[in-house]
This record gives C-alpha cells, sequence and structure tokens, in this order.
C-alpha cells in the first residue's frame, strides 16, 4: 500500500501542520504528500508518480478539501485500486456539493463526536495529534516572549486566521477592556487577514487604542506559543482546534470559547477556562482575573502541559490513521 496525502491550499493552515505531522511520522512506510505550502522536508509525490501507482493499483489517497477529494475520486475511477480517505476539517453540516463528494470516500475521518454529527454520514473519529517535540514549553517564558519584540513583560495571543467567525473580534473586544489596567501585558494577533477581513482588523486594532497588535502570519507559530502567557481562542466553530492544542502542549494557559466538544479538551480552572461563544463580558471577566494574578496563569499553563500529552500525543493520531489506512486498503 501507497499512502499520499493531498494538500492543493496554497496557503499553511491547521490542515497543513496536520498533514506534514501525520507524512513525517509515516514517512519510514513510504507515506508522502502531493501539493504545495509544505515544508522542505516532507516526502514529496508528484503527478506522474502518483497516477502510475494509481494505475497498477496499491493506492490510498487521503484527501482534506473538496478539491483534493474531487481529483482523489477521479484517480479512483480511472485507476486501480485506489481507496479514498477524507478528513472533514469544517464544523458545520456540509453543503450539498461537499456531502455529494463525501459519500463516494471509501472512508471518512471527523476530528471529534460533534464534528461526526454534524458531518451527517457514517465516519471514523480520529482528532488530531500534537506533535509534542516541537510544542513544548519555553525554558524561560519570560524571554521567549521578550524575543518576539512586541513589548510588555507578558503577553496574550490570538492565533488564526483573521476573519469574523474565528472570533478576533470578541477577543478584541475583551481586551480592550482589560489590558487598560495592566500595563505589564501585550496582546497579539497572529494569523494572516485577506481582502475585506484586512479593514475589519483595522477598526479592531483602532478600537483596542494600541493595546493589541496584528503580526501577520507567521511560519514559526510554535515560538508564540512558547512566549504567550494566555492563548485566547474565541472561534465561533471549529472541528477540533490544533490551536488549542499546540497551545496547551506549550504551557499556555488556555481561555478559549464553549464549543462543545471542548469538556472533553479542557478541565475547567485547572488545564483552562471556557466562557460562553461570543460573550465578549465574560471572557473580559477571565481575563480581568488572570492578568491580575499570572502565577495563577502559570500553573494552569503548567498543567495543560501534562494534559496534552496525555489527551492528543501525535502518536495517538497516527496509530489510528493506521488502522483507518489499513481497512481502506
Amino acid at each position: 500500500m501507497t499512502l499520499v496525502h493531498l494538500h492543493f491550499h496554497r496557503r499553511r493552515t491547521g490542515v497543513t501542520r496536520h498533514v506534514v505531522d501525520v507524512v513525517r511520522a509515516l514517512a519510514k512506510g513510504g507515506a508522502k504528500a502531493w501539493g504545495s505550502a509544505l515544508d522542505d522536508e516532507v516526502p514529496r509525490a508528484r503527478f506522474l508518480g502518483v497516477w502510475r501507482v494509481a494505475r497498477s493499483g496499491g493506492l490510498v489517497l487521503h484527501a482534506h478539501r473538496n478539491l483534493e477529494l474531487l481529483v482523489a475520486l477521479a484517480m479512483r475511477l480511472l485507476g486501480r485500486g485506489v481507496r479514498v480517505v477524507w478528513t472533514r476539517h469544517g464544523a458545520r453540516r456540509p453543503g450539498l456539493w461537499t456531502a455529494t463528494l463525501a459519500r463516494r470516500a471509501d472512508v471518512r475521518v471527523s476530528l471529534s463526536e460533534e464534528g461526526a454529527r454534524t458531518l451527517g454520514l457514517p465516519s471514523v473519529v480520529v482528532p488530531h495529534g500534537v506533535d509534542v517535540a516541537a510544542f513544548r514549553p519555553a525554558v524561560d517564558r519570560t524571554a521567549a516572549w521578550a524575543a518576539l519584540g512586541v513589548g510588555g513583560e507578558r503577553g496574550v495571543a490570538v492565533v488564526g486566521r483573521i476573519r469574523p467567525a474565528k472570533g478576533q473580534g470578541d477577543a478584541v473586544a475583551a481586551l480592550a477592556r482589560t489590558l487598560e489596567g495592566a500595563p505589564a501585558w501585550r496582546g497579539v494577533l497572529v494569523g494572516e487577514a485577506r481582502g475585506r477581513d484586512r479593514r475589519w482588523l483595522a477598526g479592531l486594532l483602532a478600537l483596542a487604542g494600541g493595546r493589541v497588535v496584528a503580526v501577520g502570519e507567521q511560519r514559526d507559530v510554535g515560538a508564540w506559543y512558547q512566549g504567550a502567557t494566555l492563548l485566547v481562542q474565541p472561534s465561533h466553530e471549529e472541528s477540533f482546534s490544533l490551536v488549542l492544542a499546540e497551545a496547551m502542549a506549550s504551557g499556555c494557559c488556555v481561555v478559549a470559547a464553549r464549543l462543545p466538544h471542548y469538556s472533553a479538551l479542557l478541565e475547567e480552572g485547572r488545564t483552562g477556562f471556557t466562557y460562553p461563544v461570543g460573550d465578549t463580558a465574560a471572557l473580559a471577566g477571565i481575563l480581568a482575573l488572570l492578568l491580575s494574578e499570572p502565577a495563577r496563569a502559570d500553573s494552569v499553563g503548567r498543567a495543560a502541559v501534562d494534559a496534552a500529552r496525555t489527551l492528543f500525543p501525535l502518536e495517538r493520531e497516527v496509530a489510528a490513521l493506521e488502522q483507518v489506512y489499513r481497512g481502506a486498503g
């Protein structure tokens, strides 16, 4: 069996990290990735090589987006013995086109029980895993924050694509209310804003009055996890949230919107905090408490490291996916 992960997206996202981590872990068995925006050291496949295997048999294609799934299904139609695995990364119920393609996959993978429910089709639940060798606490968090060059002694980070559904508006509104009374702290938005979201971002930053800065997309997002004391995950919808898991593994104290499946990832008050989705007053209340008691935030961050290593190690995800591939093949 030859395994190829498809990644046709031109930008680096959480899906990119998922593909890179899984392919690296399975590289000794011949796994490769086909597409763009991947790390240089990831074993790569090219069309002709993939097509040769598709024609001879024994190929498993793992798709993550509609275009990738469409290509994989076409290669199954034209090839021999091609099997198609598809991971649903979205949180909403899929549209007609996505559902039509998804029904034709040999195996569907959901990232959480909630994701499986909204998918509305039979699927195997395989949560994301985190490479804890790559995402780990800094030896000196204060020095790690200082090295980022955004000022202050401690930081509150919001990581992810900048757009309304990701909840940065809620986070900035809460930070604008709390950072004024905490001069040692700074807020930072890490992620890309595109098109009209750039204008929206400019309005958010103006609302914050200089207390929150945006640093754009960062290739080494791990450095921001290691520097930040708090990580706010304000998304209005997520199928899993790799950001939350990576931040916990890096020792951040996570404050997250209370999405349905987060109760399985966070122990309230011990490994993180949650608030009702979109409730900026509740978020501001939690932030005010932690900004005034940084030792408590540090303690929660330390507990989060142990929880992350127990709940979502990369090895567990890879082992589960290997079973999926064997079943598909």
